[in-house]
């Protein structure tokens, strides 16, 4: 249940293993989606640290969209790299030698002492340009993937009722359908399920502009902000973003979110810009920052794939890619992923 970049990539997966899939979503609904840039880094965190399970992540990320694109036919698929400028002379020697490092070599291109794109942004001490990064038109994969499950009867643009689920010891039973087991990639709304109850699933409110440039950027600026192509094919239209609100609980754009993003965009851009629009969206995200796979407690009819947070666009093929193998009896879900680590689940059942 639930069509967004979990649910998405997880069907693809069963579908090319020879599985059938039938999946429940509302598209106008996924409020996640709106805040997704798409953007992929291997660099990030106030510190720059390289992102966690980098050397796995990146390389499944990069063969799974390609090869989606060949399977859907469409362009969504975007490797570019991205520039990030130091903002204290520190920050520059350290980085410097962060380069050398064999851990770090795969992904940096190169580092700048110097300004480096000073027509475009305010970089006078240089930066690092990130490789085997870029971004993925999200709207555009969701929509390929949707529309090669509509054409192969797995699609129902219908809001899932948990309450007609029935689950038994041989399966599940849902409306007119019978399965073997049910999937939940239903991001926040797991939050908010009164009978699948536990899974500390939380909402991170984010916010995001979309501008319009005079100028067209050399690649994808990220200090503050990121600066990315938004969305494919519509020419100087770039997304601004995000905010994050560990504490906002209500829906809509806020004066708040608009401000701190004009704020950090001023900062760093020169190049003259038009607001076109504003968005916001909510994020499952879990307490460690890892994402939740596994069997619900006690069901192993019911299987949860959700708490990708800001990271999606790479966590989904490589997690979606161990799920997958899992449910046939290959191979295990690591430990710092598994539902079971939460260990005041365990004494949940249903």
């Amino acid at each position: 249940m639930g069509q967004g970049l979990a649910g998405s990539c997880l069907a693809l997966r069963l579908l090319n293993l020879g599985k059938r899939v039938v999946v429940f979503d509302e598209p106008d609904q996924n409020r996640s989606s709106a805040v997704a840039a798409g953007l992929f880094n291997p660099i990030t965190g106030k510190l720059l640290t390289r992102t966690w399970l980098a050397d796995h992540l990146f390389p499944e990320l990069h063969h799974f969209y390609q090869s989606m694109e060949d399977w859907l036919g469409q362009k969504f698929f975007y490797p570019q790299e991205v520039y990030r400028p130091f903002i204290s002379v520190e920050e520059q020697n350290e980085w410097m030698s962060k380069s050398a490092e064999a851990a770090m070599r795969p992904y940096i291109k190169h580092v700048y002492t110097t300004s480096a794109f000073q027509e475009q942004i305010n970089d006078p001490l240089g930066g690092i340009l990130i490789s085997r990064a870029g971004f993925i038109d999200v709207t555009g994969f969701m929509n390929a993937a949707r529309q090669y499950l509509l054409e192969h009867d797995g699609f129902l643009a219908e809001r899932f009722d948990e309450d007609d689920l029935q689950v038994t010891d041989s399966g599940v039973m849902y409306l007119q359908y019978q399965s073997r087991k049910i999937i939940l990639c239903t991001g926040t709304a797991l939050s908010q399920s009164k009978r699948f109850v536990g899974i500390p699933v939380k909402p991170l409110k984010g916010e995001t502009l979309t501008i319009s440039l005079l100028k067209e950027p050399e690649l994808i600026f990220n200090r503050g902000v990121y600066i990315v192509p938004w969305p494919s094919g519509s020419g100087k239209r770039y997304k601004v973003g995000a905010t994050y609100e560990a504490r906002a609980v209500n829906p809509g754009v806020t004066e708040g979110g608009r401000m701190e993003l004009l704020s950090r965009l001023n900062e760093l851009l020169k190049i003259d810009y038009c607001i076109e629009d504003q968005e916001w969206g909510f994020r499952p995200t879990s307490p460690d920052r890892r994402p939740i796979l596994g069997y619900y407690p006690g069901l192993e009819n019911v299987v949860i794939f959700n708490g990708l947070g800001t990271k999606g666009v790479s966590l989904a093929p490589f997690f979606s890619a161990q799920l997958a193998n899992w449910l046939l009896g290959i191979g295990e879900i690591q430990s710092d992923v598994n539902i079971a680590r939460f260990k005041s689940l365990s004494s949940k059942s249903q």
